[in-house]
């Protein structure tokens, strides 16, 4: 199951979704999470997929890879869809069986929230798949490079997020190491309730710690080692420079946007 976490991992590759600047693939991020969330209907939960399936087709990443990444939240989102089955009333009435009602609108609300999470899942791994940590931290840095004005450490801000999405790969194998020599010592993680799982992944988190301030204290070292001082004075071998790919994908983003406003008023 660790090995199925694939949030911060970087594929890469020459594709135009990888080509593109990052701050242009941040703004259409914002733009695919706006379009989601103000999608309405069928149609217009239709037209955000379409442009999702568009974007895995364009940057050419498997889909054994999204699958992969999906499974660890089918827990979560079969959680969701339980909820809004048995919670969500309407008129029409499916099934009623003592204090379980289950309604048409219950059950269309389950499957539209069900797809909005994985959809937005989806498009959030798309822009770590395509996006190396180093050009995240610069897009980062760049859109939020007027906060600097009012002194808010934008640069060790950004590096944060980069640094944090570039661990997580690394936490997951560590964790997965650990839970394998503990296995191989005994231990059991599978078995048993939820009570006696929880006590079992305890002996996990004094190791997990020790490796991720050990890490922290590496990286550190090597930083200073390197003359680093944070983001003042600092240059770029590559410069961020906005190309023609880059306007006209935000001009498909604000086409996305004004798609699925249109679909939700006819």
């Amino acid at each position: 199951m660790l090995r199925d976490i694939t949030l911060g991992q970087f594929f890469p590759g020459k594709t135009i979704a990888h080509r593109l600047d990052p701050r242009t693939k941040l703004a259409l991020m914002v733009m695919y999470i706006t379009a989601l969330f103000m999608a309405n209907g069928i149609f217009g939960y239709a037209l955000v997929f379409a442009v999702l399936v568009t974007c895995l087709i364009l940057s050419k990443i498997k889909p054994a890879a999204v699958l992969r990444g999906l499974r660890p939240i089918l827990i979560i989102i079969m959680f969701t869809v339980v909820l809004n089955i048995f919670f969500v009333r309407g008129d029409t009435v499916l099934l009623e069986y003592g204090f379980i009602v289950i309604t048409q609108e219950g059950v269309l609300t389950a499957a539209y929230m069900a797809l909005r999470l994985i959809m937005l899942i989806v498009g959030t791994f798309l822009l770590t798949y395509t996006t190396s940590p180093i050009a995240l931290t610069d897009g980062l840095e760049k859109i939020f490079s007027p906060l600097k004005r009012i002194r808010l450490p934008v640069h060790e801000f950004a590096m944060m997020m980069s640094i944090a999405l570039r661990f997580i790969p690394t936490l997951i194998e560590e964790t997965d190491k650990t839970m394998s020599a503990q296995k191989a010592r005994g231990a059991d993680f599978e078995t048993g309730g939820l009570v006696k799982r929880a006590k079992a992944i305890l002996p996990l988190i004094i190791p997990l710690f020790i490796s991720a301030f050990r890490r922290a204290d590496e990286l550190a070292v090597a930083m200073e080692s390197r003359c680093y001082h944070g983001g003042e004075g600092r240059t770029r071998m590559k410069v961020l420079k906005a190309a023609m790919r880059d306007y006209a994908a935000l001009f498909c983003g604000a086409i996305l946007i004004a798609g699925v406003i249109a679909l939700g008023w006819s």
